[in-house]
């Protein structure tokens, strides 16, 4: 193959690893480091009222109402099959944005927004077949930590999200 086609195969391809370099905000779930990327945060909330949805599946806290919007709050450890915890002071919700769909995601603690270069980003590791990774975009490395960088659409869109942001639809309408 050509360097000329080579070049033509990466611009209508993509290249794997620029896709997944940049900035990330990264948070902590069960001690470990999590990672999002920066261009998907709409903001941070500290811990806000959340109304609980009867029959909703239990990884969804419930909703919070955004100046007017009715935003679907998801547990990220429920989501994870994590145990469930206490609340704390470090608590918070990021709300992200989602194919024109706001998301909060209820997390422990938020750390920072740490950029991470192509050179510092693996692929996820593969473990057999019967364990899912779709979900990790990579694993990546920043100041001697290792954090794993989330792929959002794989996690919070298609199925149960879906319903989810029906249900959200209906509750925001006028009654």
């Amino acid at each position: 193959m050509s360097q000329e086609e080579k070049t033509v195969e990466t611009a209508l391809v993509g290249n794997k690893d620029s896709d997944r370099a940049g900035k990330y905000l990264t948070f902590q779930l069960d001690n470990t480091q999590f990672g999002i990327q920066i261009l998907r945060v709409v903001e941070l909330l500290t811990m806000m009222e959340i109304t609980t949805v009867p029959m909703w599946p239990s990884f969804a806290k419930g909703t919070i109402n955004l100046r007017g919007r009715v935003i679907p709050v998801v547990d990220l450890r429920q989501k994870f099959g994590l145990s469930a915890t206490e609340t704390t002071e470090q608590t918070c919700t990021i709300v992200v944005e989602l194919e024109g769909d706001q998301v909060g995601i209820e997390v422990e603690a938020v750390n920072e927004v740490q950029e991470v270069s192509e050179d510092n980003i693996s692929d996820p590791p593969r473990i057999g077949g019967t364990v899912d990774s779709d979900f990790i975009l990579g694993m990546g490395k920043a100041d001697d930590n290792t954090i794993i960088l989330l792929n959002l659409e794989k996690i919070l869109v298609g199925g149960d999200m879906e319903a989810l942001q029906e249900v959200v639809g209906e509750l925001a309408q006028p009654v």
